[in-house]
């Protein structure tokens, strides 16, 4: 198996992971997200969540480069 589909196969199983884990985790709804509502509408922006998903998969792909 090629490195390329290997990596691909990593990456497709995180994010199955994540997004199977995603209801139990409540992870959108961090403090620091930005939601505004205004009547029937609501704007979400999960700048927190974004920030905090970013450093776990930082870390993440770092120790799986180190370790190759």
């Amino acid at each position: 198996m090629t490195s390329l589909s290997k990596t691909l196969m990593i990456i497709g199983a995180i994010i199955f992971l994540i997004g199977f884990l995603m209801p139990f985790l409540h992870l959108g709804r961090l403090p620091g997200d930005i939601v505004m509502r205004k009547g029937n509408a609501t704007f979400y922006f999960p700048i927190v969540t974004s920030i905090v998903v970013s450093i776990v998969l930082s870390l993440l792909f770092y120790f799986l480069g180190r370790f190759r």
